[in-house]
């Protein structure tokens, strides 16, 4: 149980689950924040998912038993009358619930939820091949793909969903609870159900669709139906502060405090993706932990000289907001470059929105749409939404366009752009033309260029040619200024044809 409301609400997010890897997941973690601020929040887990008891293969419990267990849950904490938030298959369990024990429930939220399984996501041969699969692919994670394939590409957020696979239930638990979720039909219940009931589904949901909201909606007597954007499928995943509101205005009748304390702010998300220059040395000679401890103990408090409030939000990724883009995009440049003399990689994402500062650890959509900006690249690369980057004009800074990331939860792409990695010290000329070869440069220059194209960074060019960081910065970006080149890549390319000729 959670928060102290005189409101009790039962949560069932549906399976996959584990009560304390869910606790893991910043979204999961907001969004029970979110529903204990109302009301006292019962988080429920059951039989054969997480941790509770399994469930006997040869002998599945029947569907009276399903609803014993929620009863005993409920008396066991008190509880006389709750509301119910059943996601997934949790809808069709409290469904069930209501239809049967409408004294002991006050009303209903069901989030992707439906009557019939079969009726709702698929033909019944691909749900038998998706049961059969289970018992090969459990626990690597392959499920996310239909679940929540807007987070397929964060290798993070994957590496985790396979771990919560493998502690929800086994291979052949996951089988089994595969086999009794396909065996789900309420359609039969739902005229006696008489509690008041919201129904939320995301339109494009890639698990079930929206259409078994509907029919839903439509069969039962005091049922409201919201249509979310989005298409992945857990409640937790996605704009979870909008499902906060619809469950707590529906429960409560009023929106949430919390939104009277919403400010605009730049949101920066830095995730660590690899190793640089020598660090594979330092990886056998055991000092990684070392340098990650390092890059731990320095990063927030750059993040604090730039005017910004960071913390570490995983093992690998950090969570800043700042009041200005300039500031975001000067501290990312100050993170690139630590870590890369630590001899890391970072990747980075800058998006502006509007957070709640009365929630803590930061959180919102805003910084969900920067973590998707740098989960994008595996490049060591700061990349910008292009509303992010309009606002640091007059700056000096010099952008890339990269094109367009798909965000969950907006139908169109985002447009991005990337930090050019130097700024030149003065504006190009209009008028030049550029040269035909390198000799415009100086012999230091020529010889820092040629370290460039070897795809040393900065850090790496002083230490190799024994001067500071400061003086390797100064020749590339005169570098760049003399061959009128708009990033060291392009240098670098410029090289690169010069020796194929």
């Amino acid at each position: 149980m959670v928060g102290h409301g005189a409101l009790d609400l039962v949560l069932m997010p549906g399976f996959p689950s584990n009560l304390e890897i869910l606790w893991e997941d910043p979204e999961y973690r907001r969004l029970v924040k979110r529903l204990s601020a109302f009301c006292r929040l019962i988080l429920f887990e059951p039989r054969g998912s997480g941790l509770s008891d399994g469930v006997d293969p040869r002998a599945l419990p029947d569907p009276r038993t399903k609803l014993d267990d929620i009863l005993a849950v409920m008396d066991a904490v008190g509880c006389g009358r709750a509301a119910f938030l059943g996601a997934s298959d949790g809808a069709a369990q409290a469904l069930s619930f209501a239809a049967t024990h409408p004294e002991r429930t006050r009303a209903l939220v069901l989030h992707g939820g439906y009557a019939c399984l079969l009726d709702a996501t698929t033909d019944a041969k691909r749900l038998r091949a998706s049961v059969e699969a289970a018992e090969t692919s459990w626990g690597t994670g392959a499920s996310l793909a239909r679940l929540a394939p807007g987070r397929v590409d964060d290798r993070t957020f994957a590496e985790w969903w396979a771990r919560l696979e493998r502690l929800s239930a086994s291979p052949t638990a996951a089988v089994t609870q595969a086999r009794m979720s396909a065996a789900i039909d309420v359609r039969h219940l739902l005229p006696a159900v008489a509690a008041p009931t919201l129904l939320l589904h995301r339109t494009d949901d890639a698990h079930v669709r929206v259409e078994a909201s509907r029919q839903i909606a439509r069969t039962l007597k005091h049922a409201r139906l919201v249509e979310l954007p989005g298409r992945d499928h857990p409640v937790w995943i996605g704009d979870v502060d909008s499902v906060a509101d619809l469950v707590e205005e529906f429960l409560t009748g009023e929106r949430s405090v919390a939104q009277r304390d919403r400010v605009l702010a730049v949101l920066l998300v830095a995730r660590v993706i690899g190793m640089s220059g020598g660090l594979a040395a330092a990886v056998a000679s055991g000092h990684l932990q070392e340098r990650m401890e390092l890059l731990h103990e320095a990063m927030p408090r750059i993040v604090a000289r730039h005017g910004g409030y960071g913390r570490w939000s995983g093992k690998d990724r950090i969570d800043a907001r700042f009041n200005g883009a300039a500031r975001a995009a000067s501290c990312a440049v100050a993170l690139r470059e630590t870590a890369a003399s630590l001899g890391l990689a970072i990747a980075q994402g800058i998006h502006v929105g509007e957070i709640d500062m009365a929630l803590e650890p930061l959180s919102g959509e805003a910084l969900d749409i920067a973590d998707r900006i740098a989960a994008s690249t595996r490049h060591a690369e700061i990349l910008l939404s292009r509303l992010a980057s309009e606002l640091v004009t007059g700056s000096g800074l010099q952008f890339l366009d990269r094109g367009n990331v798909a965000v969950d939860g907006q139908r169109e792409p985002l447009p991005v752009v990337a930090l050019a990695s130097e700024r030149h010290l003065e504006p190009l000329g209009r008028n030049k033309v550029r040269p035909a070869d390198l000799g415009i440069l100086s012999p230091r220059e020529r010889e820092v260029l040629g370290l460039v194209a070897d795809g040393l960074s900065n850090p790496h060019i002083a230490v190799q040619l024994g001067l500071s960081e400061h003086t390797v910065k100064r020749h590339v970006a005169n570098i760049l200024l003399k061959l009128e080149m708009p990033t060291r890549a392009a240098a670098a390319g410029l090289v690169a044809r010069r020796a194929a000729q």
